[in-house]
C-alpha cells in the first residue's frame, strides 16, 4: 500500500489523473473500474482536461461503475447514471456499449449481479479501479460488516449512509433510497490496482482505520491493506489521524527522487 499525501484535493486528482492518462497510453483498451460522490469529481474533470486539451483517446477504454441506487429512475437527478453522465460520460469518448453501470431498476437483479461478474472477467478484469471511502470505512456500498469474500450484490444501506447522501436529497432522508446495488468486496480486490482519494477531516478516522488498523469487515476499507497495488491519495485534513505520515511523505519524496535518476 502506497500513501501520498499532499497539501489539497486538487493535487491528489491531478495525481490520480496522471496515473489512469499512463496507463491508457500504454494499454489504450484498459477497463477502468469507476466511483461516484463527490470525492471524483475533480479527478474526473481532469481526466476531460486531458482529453480536450491534450487529445487523450478514450476509444478504446471500457468502465464498470462500483455500485448505483436501487429503484429510483435512470434519468433520476441523483441516479449514478445521471452522474456519470453529467462528470465524466459526455465528456470522452468512450462508446457507449462500453460504459457499464450496475442496473437501477428492481427486477432480476440477482441474474444481474452474475452477469455483471461475468462481464468483468471476460474483458480480463479490471485494471484500476477508482474508490472513495465513507466515513465508516466503507467502500463501494459494501456497508460495515459486509463480508470480505462478497461479490456483486443488493445491499441495504446503513443509516450513516443514508444521512450522508441525504443532501443530494434535497436533505430529505426518507427520499434516499435504502437499497443499492455494488461490488462486493472480493470483486474490488480482484482489481489489477486500485486507487483510493480521501479528502477532508470528516474522513480521517476512516482513514486512519484503513491503514494503520486491523483488517476487520467493520472497517470494510481495511481489506486494501491485503491488496498488492493500493495507491491511497489524501489531502492533509485526511490524513490528520495517521500516526505514519512522516514515514509516508518521506516514502513518496525517495519514489520520486527515484524517478528523477
Amino acid at each position: 500500500m502506497e500513501v501520498i499525501i499532499q497539501p489539497n484535493h486538487h493535487q491528489i486528482a491531478s495525481i490520480a489523473a496522471n496515473i489512469i492518462r499512463d496507463a491508457i497510453l500504454m494499454k489504450p483498451n484498459l477497463v477502468l473500474g469507476l466511483a461516484t460522490g463527490s470525492t471524483p469529481i475533480e479527478l474526473y474533470k481532469s481526466l476531460v482536461r486531458m482529453h480536450r486539451e491534450d487529445g487523450l483517446d478514450f476509444s478504446g477504454v471500457t468502465t464498470f461503475n462500483l455500485d448505483e441506487y436501487v429503484a429510483i429512475p435512470l434519468e433520476h437527478p441523483q441516479s449514478y447514471h445521471t452522474f456519470m453522465a453529467h462528470y465524466f460520460f459526455n465528456h470522452v469518448n468512450i462508446p457507449e456499449e462500453s460504459q457499464h453501470i450496475p442496473q437501477n431498476t428492481s427486477e432480476n437483479h440477482e441474474e444481474f449481479c452474475t452477469t455483471y461478474e461475468d462481464k468483468i472477467k471476460q474483458i480480463g478484469g479490471i485494471d484500476i479501479q477508482v474508490l472513495g471511502i465513507g466515513t465508516d470505512g466503507h467502500i463501494g456500498f459494501n456497508e460495515v460488516g459486509s463480508s470480505l469474500a462478497s461479490r456483486t450484490r443488493i445491499v441495504t444501506l446503513s443509516q450513516s449512509t443514508i444521512d450522508a447522501n441525504a443532501p443530494y436529497f434535497n436533505d430529505d432522508k426518507k427520499a434516499v433510497p435504502e437499497l443499492a446495488i455494488t461490488m462486493g468486496i472480493a470483486t474490488i480486490m480482484e482489481a489489477k490496482q486500485c486507487l483510493l482519494l480521501a479528502n477532508g477531516n470528516s474522513k480521517s478516522v476512516a482513514i486512519a482505520k484503513a491503514i494503520e488498523g486491523p483488517i476487520t469487515s467493520m472497517v470494510p476499507a481495511s481489506i486494501l491493506q491485503m491488496h498488492p497495488d493500493t495507491v491511497i491519495l489524501l489531502d492533509e485534513a485526511a490524513a490528520s489521524d495517521l500516526k505514519e505520515v512522516d514515514y509516508y511523505n518521506r516514502s513518496y519524496a525517495n519514489k520520486l527522487l527515484l524517478q528523477s535518476q
